[in-house]
């Protein structure tokens, strides 16, 4: 195709190959020099105008993400960031996990800057003075690693600040997941959503309203619109919200400024809502509550078997757990799935999958599916492989 400027019409941005500059310049030297101008790869003229294309070829690819940027749908990174900031959206930033964490030791000893190592070698941030009240005592540490760090029951032992008075640290609850920074394409999507704020869909309006408040994680929205209570127990006419993370206050005021006149808010938290004219309403939500998923593989080793395909299937589980949503139901052939994604090479797996089952942390395992209640998420407890 012959050397054409930049231009831009109704089908977009048009710009030439880098071959097409090539091209050109080759074209413009023999225009100047003559047809007998030696240009073979190995000239010093070539290389010269090879250097050029490049640059220009740089440049056209600097106007290609720049024309890009101007759509949500195309732009990425900063300039992903600056176009959804039309609708009021700012990128989420990444969280830390967070855990409570059962100390043992001298009751009144005060524990200063503690910190403690879970199984996998992530440390765990007590706050700065932590007092024990009694021979146990239950506070919150931090991770200090940022994103989604799993900390399964029991996994978070060591004393890394080792202190008079301080014996021993567990974990009788899994870790509350961080999340690392928000994705283009997870941006993209609330954007998306965003403009159904002022929708005829009084649900959209609500779900649009609540992905907005800061450091909400996982959201559901359920609309009952019906004359009677549903399976879930909300009542007829009513919504029922279910929001991880963000404040109370917030949730509460997403809630009433986007529901429908005269429809009902149902959950097991409340707060209230004051409007401008003083008139107070209490708002119902709830806050999802978590059950810890035990999972149990077993497999038979194959062909190129090493302990890191041991370590693959364990971690792409405990992921596979971590991206459930509040009410997704824990799916035994989808773990099934999961756990076969580390196998590399199909004609030669390095393992057989016998069998995986699962329970509720306490209970029987079984192999059948693990169904959650519509205000809850499941998480991953303990996960342990067994390679025959």
């Amino acid at each position: 195709m012959a050397y054409t400027a930049p231009y831009i019409d109704s089908a977009g941005l048009h710009l030439a190959s880098y071959e097409d500059i090539l091209a050109y310049l080759e074209s413009e030297m023999k225009s100047i020099y003559g047809d007998d101008i030696y240009l073979g790869t190995d000239s010093q003229d070539y290389q010269m105008i090879s250097i050029f294309a490049s640059m220009l070829n740089d440049i056209s690819q600097v106007l290609q993400i720049v024309y890009n940027n101007r759509s949500p749908k195309t732009a990425v990174g900063t300039g992903l960031d600056s176009i959804v900031k039309l609708n009021g959206i700012v990128r989420k930033s990444a969280s830390y996990s967070t855990c409570v964490l059962t100390l043992t030791g001298t009751s009144g000893t005060v524990i200063s800057s503690g910190t403690c190592t879970d199984t996998n070698g992530y440390k765990w941030e007590l706050p700065t003075d932590t007092t024990l009240t009694g021979t146990t005592t239950e506070v919150t540490a931090t991770c200090e690693t940022i994103g989604a760090i799993e900390a399964a029951i029991g996994t978070i032992t060591t004393i890394s600040t080792p202190q008079k008075g301080w014996t021993a640290v567990t974990n009788d609850v899994a870790a509350v997941t961080g999340t690392a920074v928000e994705t283009d394409t997870e941006i993209r999507a609330r954007q998306s959503t965003s403009v159904a704020l002022p929708s005829q869909n009084m649900t959209d309006g609500v779900i649009a309203g609540i992905q907005e408040i800061s450091n909400v994680d996982r959201y559901k929205v359920y609309e009952n619109d019906t004359n009677a209570a549903d399976t879930n127990g909300i009542p007829g006419h009513s919504i029922a919200a279910v929001v991880e993370g963000g404040t109370d206050a917030s949730v509460a005021e997403q809630v009433f400024l986007r529901k429908g006149p005269g429809c009902g808010t149902y959950g097991s938290s409340s707060a209230t809502y004051t409007q401008t004219d003083g008139t107070q309403n209490t708002v119902y939500f709830s806050r999802p509550t978590y059950e810890s998923i035990d999972i149990t593989v077993t497999i038979t080793k194959g062909t190129g078997y090493t302990s890191a395909v041991g370590d693959n299937i364990i971690s792409y589980l405990k992921s596979y757990m971590a991206a459930l949503d509040i009410g997704d139901n824990v799916s035994i052939t989808g773990l099934m799935a999961t756990a076969l994604q580390a196998i590399t090479d199909t004609s030669k797996p390095s393992f057989s999958l016998t069998s995986i089952q699962i329970a509720k942390t306490g209970g029987t395992l079984g192999t059948s599916d693990i169904a959650i209640e519509y205000n809850q998420i499941a998480q991953s407890g303990a996960v342990t492989l067994t390679a025959n």
